[in-house]
């Protein structure tokens, strides 16, 4: 008989854990709270409870970097797209891996208690309310997919004399479209993907708006060398990527400033001792708060708005691995795929109970280093690549790329060289998938073929191999540097 998985949350990493578990041969029920899927790329007004996005996002990750893994991107699909146009890939995905009829919609989920045999069996009680109506089901697992951008981080008592200043203030996530801004005086706190958008959107119609930042961060553009989109060719992905907000600095209609050091009835004063004057509205990107309501805080321990967990998907120190987080870990990458090999993991361990589970053993030196901790104030975890790697390396999904040398050396250099595309983690393992090769040979294709609207002559592209040429270089030349100086040196001691 099947192990029966209950999944909290019908987004991106909803779906993939619901597909995950049925090629496992696991019997997956999907809740979820809207009327759809898609999670924080359907679009809505604000709901408790719910994620939600503002009118004007696009996505920060290139169509190649964030697709499912064994399903590409219509060939003409812009490479950063607008949140429908992902929202409809998003549909297209359930509907054509029949991932519908797994989900219940329009269920918000109450509860999630271990079963009083739990030791035994790793069993869990899931309540559930739809239409008035309270259910309970026992399932032998649980995969939590609601995200972490549910509960908004509204920081108010970190800022004194916001309590007595007059005009108003939200968090981002309320923030829908900027027409209600228009004339205004804007200040936005905090300077992360979001705060960078809405101060660039804020810029057309506000008087003036100014971007207080703690830290600062490292603003750049989603176009890299030659035109491709950056995670194609930069190996880290930097905190904040804007290809308006420089430009709009640069013409005095968005300002820069340090932390708010204390607001007055008007104005917001800068840890700088500069001030800004007549201030209309305050819109807080200050990030979200990691919470589970449904579930008993001693399972998954939030404290100081910090939450711990192994590899980023299991709690610590659980009887029975059968409880897993999907989509929590923010990497250096895209989020749909990196849910997928999370949600593959998590389905194996299910289907095999293959994760330490004794107590001694997680609370050892080499486990705790696989802890992951997520806070408000670090929004990137863990590197893209070595985490995918690790991940993969559990379930037998990393490329072996001494052997894909030998066998396929075309496939090798650009599964080596080329970028960390999702399809490499379906080309071998559980999952494998027989149209990876040819995914990962043509994604170049598929990457410069929306902007292709004109007929121009063929750029060719740098073939692999000029990569390898670029590597070796470097240490040629210090080899020849050193031979060089030697020669001198020993010219110099025989003319002595």
């Amino acid at each position: 008989m099947s192990k029966r998985v209950g999944i909290i949350g019908a987004g991106v990493s909803g779906l993939a854990a619901i597909r995950c578990c049925l090629e496992e041969g696991l019997e997956p029920t999907c809740f979820e709270r809207s009327n759809d899927v898609g999670g924080l790329w359907k679009f809505s007004d604000p709901k408790e409870g719910r994620a939600s996005i503002y009118q004007s996002v696009f996505t920060n990750s290139s169509k190649e970097m964030m697709c499912s893994p064994d399903f590409p991107y219509p060939d003409d699909y812009p490479n950063y797209m607008h949140h429908s146009k992902l929202q409809e890939y998003i549909k297209t995905f359930a509907q054509k891996k029949d991932l519908l009829r797994y989900i219940q919609f329009e269920t918000l989920v109450s509860s999630i208690k271990k079963c009083t045999s739990f030791l035994v069996t790793g069993q869990w009680v899931v309540a559930t309310e739809k239409d008035g109506k309270q259910e309970s089901t026992i399932f032998d697992a649980v995969m939590i997919c609601s995200g972490h951008h549910v509960y908004p981080n509204l920081p108010t008592d970190s800022f004194p004399g916001l309590d007595r200043f007059r005009g108003n203030y939200l968090h981002s996530r309320d923030y829908k479209n900027p027409e209600a801004f228009k004339g205004k005086r804007v200040l936005v706190i905090g300077l992360g993907n979001s705060g960078s958008d809405i101060a660039v959107e804020l810029s057309r119609l506000a008087t003036q708006v100014v971007i207080g930042t703690r830290s600062g961060s490292w603003v750049m553009s989603r176009v890299w060398d030659d035109g491709y989109p950056w995670d194609t060719v930069s190996l880290r992905k930097e905190p904040v990527f804007n290809d308006e907000l420089p430009s709009r600095i640069l013409c005095g209609i968005v300002s820069i400033k340090p932390s708010v050091k204390e607001f007055t009835e008007t104005s917001a004063g800068f840890e700088d001792g500069t001030v800004f004057e007549a201030v209309d509205s305050v819109i807080f990107a200050t990030g979200y708060d990691y919470s589970y309501p449904f579930l008993d805080e001693t399972i998954i321990k939030s404290r100081n708005n910090e939450v711990t967990l192994f590899k980023g998907i299991f709690p610590p120190l659980m009887e029975k691995p059968t409880l897993a987080v999907i989509g929590l870990v923010q990497s250096r990458g895209a989020a749909i795929p990196t849910a997928d090999l999370q949600a593959r993991w998590a389905a194996k361990v299910f289907e095999t109970c293959l994760l330490p589970t004794k107590k001694e053993e997680m609370n050892s030196q080499i486990m705790f280093s696989s802890f992951f901790r997520f806070g408000q104030s670090q929004t990137l975890q863990t590197d893209y690549i070595t985490y995918m790697d690790k991940l993969g390396s559990f379930i037998g999904a990393k490329p072996n790329i001494p052997w894909l040398f030998l066998t396929d050396p075309r496939l090798a250099l650009e599964v080596y060289f080329g970028p960390c595309s999702p399809y490499q983690f379906r080309l071998m393992g559980p999952g494998k998938w027989d149209g990876a090769r040819n995914a990962i040979l043509t994604q170049y294709n598929r990457t410069v073929k929306p902007t292709r609207t004109r007929v121009v002559s063929e750029a060719q592209r740098p073939h692999p191999f000029y990569n390898l040429l670029k590597m070796l270089s470097f240490p040629l030349l210090l080899l020849a540097a050193t031979l060089t100086l030697m020669r001198k040196s020993l010219r110099s001691q025989s003319s002595e």
